[in-house]
């Protein structure tokens, strides 16, 4: 009686024990994708990424599961941009212009009026000046670029119009923090002040900052037009969203798991830049039912004064660079 009551005792343990590390097992199967960036929830580049997970999940089987951080909550744009090369984020969505602080030459193309249209910003996407500029980026950080979203056409909004460059003189106006930013409004007489974009709202509302710059669909998002009685149309930079994948983790995925999940945030990119075109389509009108008065600009005094500086020597590309930017799509 005694022996087979000793027998049944480590038999039990040993199907515990089994139970035990089969779960283990699977909760170490699904390894997490943190991706964060600082836009608001209500943007077409954070819904898609919702999207996009739930994808991830179902087409690895559980292998992954990508979470998505929005609105700053893992740190403004210099921190998501750090944390990226320290490990601690494993995909992000920054611009060309914080880029640059590791691959100076890539943010050449988050400078003012350096694309024509949006013809031109896409033609670049698919060139080899592209190519070449990710594998620099890349070669200098270790991070990989995946894909990109047009994030929209640049356009000023202040508490009366910017029609001509003598209008920002003066203007403290809020920008990213970084140099492809600060250039314009230097060169016009304004005073770029960098915010935090989670800080602009409060920064407006309390005369902080007179004006900000940004595409209709932040504008919208963000609710600056409840701040601001003015949207210039000034088009100045055709912005671009680049989704990075640390360099870590991208050595860590399996090449067939990693194609499944690079093709999903570039389908994802894809749908997201038909929306903020669309949106763009729309919301002059929008705004203009909300009561924001919306003003047709002319771009080429404002051209003038910047694109000569996009070729000086200070800049940190050379004018060759420039000029091959400039003859895609011609």
């Amino acid at each position: 009686m005694f022996k087979s009551l000793k027998a049944i005792v480590p038999s039990t343990a040993l199907v515990a024990a089994t139970l035990a590390f089969g779960l283990v097992t699977s909760a170490q199967a699904t390894t997490v994708l943190k991706f964060a960036h600082v836009y608001d929830e209500s943007t077409p580049y954070h819904k898609v990424l919702l999207d996009a997970a739930k994808e991830i999940k179902a087409k690895t089987d559980d292998r992954y599961e990508m979470q998505v951080f929005p609105s700053s909550s893992l740190g403004n744009e210099e921190s998501i941009n750090e944390g990226l090369s320290l490990g601690t984020v494993d995909l992000i969505y920054t611009g060309p212009a914080f880029m640059a602080q590791s691959y100076p030459d890539i943010g050449l193309i988050d400078y003012p009026f350096v694309f024509r249209n949006y013809d031109h910003w896409e033609a670049f996407w698919n060139s080899d000046l592209r190519d070449e500029m990710a594998k620099g980026y890349q070669d200098a950080t270790g991070n990989v670029l995946i894909t990109h979203t047009y994030y929209g056409t640049r356009q000023v909004t202040a508490n009366k119009p910017i029609l001509k460059p003598s209008d920002m003189k003066g203007l403290k106006i809020r920008v990213p923090n970084a140099p492809a930013y600060t250039l314009f409004p230097k060169a016009v007489g304004a005073n770029p002040t960098p915010m935090a974009f989670s800080e602009v709202y409060l920064g407006l509302q309390q005369g902080v900052v007179d004006a900000q710059e940004n595409p209709l669909p932040t504008i919208k998002a963000g609710q600056f037009y409840e701040v601001q009685s003015d949207i210039s149309l000034t088009g100045h930079t055709i912005a671009t969203l680049t989704t990075l994948m640390s360099g870590t983790t991208y050595d860590n995925i399996d090449e067939a798991d990693r194609k499944i999940i690079i093709g999903i945030l570039r389908d994802a990119s894809a749908t997201a830049t038909k929306e903020v075109r669309d949106q763009e389509a729309s919301l002059v009108q929008w705004f203009k039912d909300k009561g924001v008065k919306v003003h047709d600009v002319d771009r080429q005094p404002f051209m003038d004064i910047v694109q000569p500086l996009l070729k000086g020597k200070d800049m940190p590309w050379s004018p060759e660079t420039f000029d091959r930017l400039q003859a895609i799509g011609k």
